[in-house]
């Protein structure tokens, strides 16, 4: 099973729609995985002791997780948290997400600077480049629940765009050159 993306049209419309284009222009695992984007899919009903998960923490350097629960009753300033995580933004680091119940989408820009939508339901885990734009939003269930992977101490800082001048922006770019 593989991972469902595609070219987002322009709409203002709700963030939580799924924004397709008509007719639909998907975007396939090996165009994502070019941008730097992985992929894998877990039982997310084993995540506590899944030996599978274990393995990519391990090989990854996944050592430090938590869980959140993005939903308007169990997330404080709820409202306030999906505007700033659907505000376009970089991270210093890989962002590492497992998607263990609920649905949401990953936004990121590819080399023309358009806009992929990337589904993400339950067993869905997913590593973003460090350097690449992207954002975050609920779909239209309002419910996601995820596990956050780091490779050591989390840093939660992202920076919004345009953040052009960071190395690691820099670095990233140059990456889709020889992708």
């Amino acid at each position: 099973m593989t991972i469902e993306a595609w070219y987002m049209d322009t709409s203002d419309e709700d963030q939580r729609k799924p924004h397709r284009l008509e007719p639909n222009q998907p975007v396939s695992m090996e165009d994502l995985s070019r941008l730097g984007v992985f992929y894998w899919k877990l039982n997310a009903d084993i995540y506590e002791a899944d030996p599978e998960l274990e393995k990519i923490r391990k090989e990854q350097g996944y050592s430090y997780m938590d869980i959140i629960t993005i939903r308007k009753d169990t997330l404080p300033n709820y409202e306030d948290k999906l505007k700033m995580f659907f505000t376009e933004h970089l991270h210093l680091d890989d962002e590492i997400r497992y998607i263990l119940d609920g649905r949401a989408y990953f936004d990121i820009r590819n080399k023309e600077d358009r806009w992929i939508r990337i589904a993400m339901s339950k067993g869905d885990l997913i590593t973003l480049p460090a350097g690449i734009y992207h954002r975050f939003t609920l779909d239209e269930t309002n419910y996601a629940k995820a596990m956050r992977l780091f490779v050591g101490e989390p840093v939660w800082k992202a920076y919004n765009r345009p953040a052009d001048d960071f190395d690691i922006r820099h670095k990233y770019v140059a990456s889709l050159q020889t992708s």
